[in-house]
């Protein structure tokens, strides 16, 4: 049954604010993690560019990324959260204990027989994607990521980790952790690439990984009744229901990531730096896309699975019809200002040193389709895993399945369309993503309305009308700040561009009436009164 008032969302209690407040830990982190991040890859361009020497580490890192999804980022935490979180609703702390040392000691055994088999045969698998490299390429990228193998089984420990707090309701600590990951290939760089090259960035993603592990560990021996085992827990149900619910997602995460393989196929065919610049436009866009939607996301999930433990889906209906309609009001001026402000601040974030105009070209070009699909991107995070928290992963992942094949043959063919029209090939890789992607959002929010027998759709509409006409109105402001500036350095461009849309965009809200609008400026006060008053 459709809710249609505005009151019954935005006045909605304790699961909303639960969700709110945990969000904004969360949001803080990955805000953090993508200044980290943003500094991190600054620094990179300027050692190495965007030439043959990163195409290949570029390409020896998607394995242990794949590996690092597959546990740290997702595939796991779906699966291993909604479990544990019906120990905790049950007050079975033991029992929640039992699950979460028997899943640390598989992933850990499995995890080492993975990388280590990965190790042996690195020679081979790099050859099977990175085909269109010169032979010297290849040989960087085997060793480059003979080393990195070691990342995944530090991960594998530290995902779970993240999802324990999480579980808890403890954001903080996992929130800083991508941070630290960044902050050890930050030393990598400034320590010990001067002596090493490419091989010291490899060794501070190492570095980076063990932080990320080390952050959390105080944050696990402060929870009450903690008590580990050495059991694989076999025979334990609830073991057996996190494989249950893990393997269609496993699939659905391992189709997404031979997508990014694909794209290392394909572009090491395309033009030098298309990898690189694929791979910087890609860093870009998911900056609003990850503190926004994962955020908001992350600090969800628990909440959801809460819900539907307790048998109360209607509040969880309540709780994903609010989340929606926060990540498009903050996904959609996103897109738009992201669209309009990809040369300046493509520019802005790496054109010095080894990182020509003509990089910033490339970079940009591929920024443009691939923010095309944000808000796609965006709103299948918190649909999947409302799904996850319905103990049901086998939708999601079929639904994902299918987009990402479509994916796979958009990128054989889109590089080719756009090299027809004299555009730059690798734009069309990107825009493969984005139009599968946003497919695979169209799907699920339907299956997922049918699901819950409502999404409370008006509201959620009513508030998307009223973001794309402040998205309009910003989007002009910053046209015209644009061709006002046009003589200006692009600092002063990006900057203030982001500036006058931010301002624009939040004025027009205002103006709009919109309640998320009041109610954070209530929020605010407060927090500014308590501030004052201490």
């Amino acid at each position: 049954m459709e809710m249609n008032t505005e009151e019954t969302l935005v006045e909605k209690p304790s699961a909303n604010r639960q969700i709110a407040k945990a969000a904004g830990v969360v949001m803080f982190g990955f805000i953090l993690s993508n200044i980290t991040s943003l500094v991190r890859t600054i620094l990179t361009g300027q050692v190495f560019g965007a030439g043959e020497i990163l195409d290949a580490f570029t390409s020896a890192n998607k394995l242990p990324d794949i590996l690092f999804t597959l546990v740290a980022g997702g595939a796991l935490a779906s699966a291993f959260i909604p479990t544990l979180t019906e120990f905790m609703e049950n007050d079975d702390r033991e029992g929640g204990w039992q699950l979460t040392s028997a899943i640390i000691n598989l992933v850990i055994l499995v995890l080492t027989v993975v990388c280590g088999l990965a190790w042996i045969f690195a020679e081979p698998i790099v050859n099977l994607y990175v085909e269109g490299f010169t032979p010297e390429q290849q040989i960087l990228t085997v060793e480059l990521l003979r080393i990195m193998l070691l990342a995944p089984i530090i991960f594998g420990v530290s995902g779970l980790i993240m999802g324990v707090l999480n579980t808890y309701q403890s954001f903080l600590l996992p929130a800083l952790a991508p941070t630290l990951l960044w902050l050890g290939m930050i030393f990598g760089l400034l320590v010990l690439t001067p002596s090493m090259g490419i091989h010291g960035l490899a060794w501070g993603y190492v570095f980076g990984a063990l932080l990320h592990l080390l952050v959390q560990l105080p944050g696990v021996l402060r929870l009450p009744k903690r008590k580990f085992s050495f059991s694989l827990g076999l025979n334990l149900p609830a073991v057996r229901e996190v494989g249950r619910l893990m393997a269609p997602r496993l699939l659905g995460v391992a189709v997404i990531q031979i997508n990014f393989l694909v794209n290392v196929m394909v572009g090491s065919r395309l033009p030098q730096g298309s990898i690189s610049g694929i791979d910087f436009a890609w860093r870009i866009m998911t900056m609003p896309q990850v503190v926004i939607a994962q955020g908001i996301s992350i600090a969800a999930l628990p909440t959801f699975a809460a819900q539907i433990a307790r048998g109360k889906p209607e509040e969880m209906r309540s709780s994903l019809a609010a989340t929606l309609r926060s990540i498009l009001f903050l996904s959609i001026p996103a897109m738009m200002g992201l669209i309009l402000l990809r040369v300046p601040i493509v520019a802005m974030f790496y054109e010095r040193k080894e990182f020509t105009p003509e990089d910033t070209q490339l970079v940009a070009w591929a920024l443009l389709w691939f923010t095309v699909g944000l808000i796609g991107h965006s709103l299948v995070e918190i649909l999947s895993r409302a799904f996850y928290a319905l103990h049901d992963t086998k939708t999601p992942v079929a639904i994902g399945v299918g987009a990402m094949s479509l994916n796979v043959i958009l990128s054989l063919i889109l590089p080719g369309v756009f090299n027809n029209m004299g555009w730059m090939p690798l734009g069309g890789l990107a825009l493969a993503n984005s139009f599968s992607t946003t497919l695979e959002m169209l799907i699920l929010l339907y299956l997922m309305r049918n699901r819950l027998k409502g999404i409370n759709g008006k509201h959620i509409l009513k508030g998307t009308s009223k973001s794309v006409l402040a998205t309009l109105a910003m989007s002009a402001a910053i046209l015209l700040w644009m061709n006002f500036s046009i003589k200006l350095s692009v600092w002063v461009i990006g900057l203030a561009g982001i500036l006058v849309g931010g301002l624009v965009y939040g004025v027009s809200l205002t103006f709009l009436k919109v309640p998320e609008i009041n109610s954070l400026m209530i929020f605010a006060r407060g927090k500014i009164k308590g501030i004052l008053q201490k």
